[in-house]
């Protein structure tokens, strides 16, 4: 299985609007950027991802689950853009901070770390263990 991060500024999008969907799906939607968008032609349903406030907050808060492979963005006619439809699997027992991330050196290779810009970005299964645990979530 492969694992994600989704990142969304809360003013926009947030966790809670996120789990108010739950269990429905929900487009990860208005993308703009190729690398972003081609790592979401690689994600099959199944797969699970962190959802990331960005922004003020800049911490990890919950896992979404892929639900829907990538398909034409529905908010632009521009055939170049997709999305996946992704829903809430349940919050963080306790959000990991972008700080407490950066700090330990098991994750200084992580995408996170060196393109914190990056919107939709791939997370090794090592990092996905190692974050669950600094958030007291399980990791499946």
């Amino acid at each position: 299985m492969a694992y994600w991060l989704f990142k969304s500024e809360p003013s926009t999008w947030s966790w809670q609007d996120q789990l108010a969907r739950a269990p429905e799906c929900e487009e990860w939607d208005g993308v703009r950027n190729y690398q972003a968008r081609n790592f979401m032609r690689q994600m099959k349903v199944g797969e699970r991802g962190f959802f990331y406030h960005s922004m003020k907050e800049k911490a990890i808060v919950g896992i979404v689950e892929i639900c829907a492979e990538a398909h034409p963005d529905s908010t632009t006619d521009d055939p170049r853009w997709e999305c996946v439809d992704v829903r809430a699997l349940r919050p963080f027992t306790r959000p990991v901070t972008l700080d407490e991330i950066k700090a330990d050196l098991r994750l200084a290779n992580m995408v996170l770390v060196r393109n914190s810009r990056l919107s939709v970005q791939p997370v090794t299964d090592r990092e996905w263990r190692i974050i669950c645990e600094m958030g007291d979530t399980e990791p499946d």
